[in-house]
C-alpha cells in the first residue's frame, strides 16, 4: 500500500497535463473566486473545469495557505491535541495491539496514528470530542465481528468507544489477527 501524498504542490503536474494550461491560470482562477466559501471554489472547479475532486481539493486547498495535506509528522503530536483521558486509552489501544506484532510499527498516515506491518495498515484509530473512533484495516473485518461488536455503535469499517474505555484486549488481539491473517506479506 502506497504512502499518501502530502504535498499538495505535486498534483500540478498533472493537473496542468489534463487542463493544458499553467498553475499561474488556475492560481488566477482561484484568485477571482477567493470571497466563495471551500465547497463553492471546489464545485467552480469541478463545475466549469472538469477537474476531479482530487485536483480541486489540492488547488484550493494550496491557495488557502495549506501546502501539505501531512498535519502531524509523529504520533505524539497527533496526541497533543487532546486531553489525558482520551491519550490513555489510545495508547492502551496501541499497546495491546503492538505488543501482539513486536515488529510493527506506530505511524501517522491520512493524519491518524495508525499500525503498520511491513508495507501493510493493520489498525488505525482517531480521538473525537466524545468517542474514540477504531478502524481495524481489512476487507469484511467488522462483519465478521459483528457478534462480539453488538454493543458498540459500527460503521463498515469501524467501530465507537467511549473515551474512557476499558480496553477490551482480547477483541483487539482477535481483530488484529484477522488483519494479519487477511494481509499478504512479502
Amino acid at each position: 500500500m502506497s504512502e499518501p501524498i502530502v504535498n499538495r504542490e505535486s498534483y500540478f503536474p498533472s493537473i496542468e497535463k489534463k487542463h493544458g494550461l499553467p498553475m499561474t491560470y488556475w492560481f488566477d482562477q482561484i484568485e477571482k473566486i477567493s470571497d466563495r466559501k471551500y465547497a463553492e471554489q471546489i464545485a467552480f472547479l469541478r463545475e466549469e473545469h472538469g477537474f476531479s475532486q482530487v485536483h480541486a481539493n489540492a488547488l484550493v486547498l494550496y491557495c488557502r495557505g495549506s501546502k501539505s495535506a501531512q498535519k502531524f509528522a509523529t504520533v505524539d503530536e497527533y496526541f497533543a491535541q487532546f486531553d489525558d483521558e482520551k491519550v490513555a486509552t489510545a495508547k492502551r489501544i496501541f499497546k495491546v495491539i503492538v505488543d501482539e506484532l513486536p515488529s510493527a510499527s506506530l505511524v501517522v498516515a491520512w493524519n491518524k496514528p495508525m499500525v503498520k506491518l511491513q508495507d501493510q495498515y493493520i489498525f488505525a484509530l482517531s480521538i473525537h470530542t466524545k468517542h474514540i473512533l477504531l478502524a481495524p484495516w481489512g476487507d469484511g473485518i467488522i462483519d465478521k465481528f459483528k457478534q462480539r461488536l453488538l454493543n458498540y455503535e459500527t460503521n463498515k469499517k469501524t467501530f465507537k468507544v467511549p473515551v474512557n474505555w476499558e480496553v477490551d484486549a482480547k477483541l483487539l488481539q482477535d481483530l488484529t489477527a484477522a488483519r494479519v491473517a487477511q494481509a499478504h506479506f512479502a
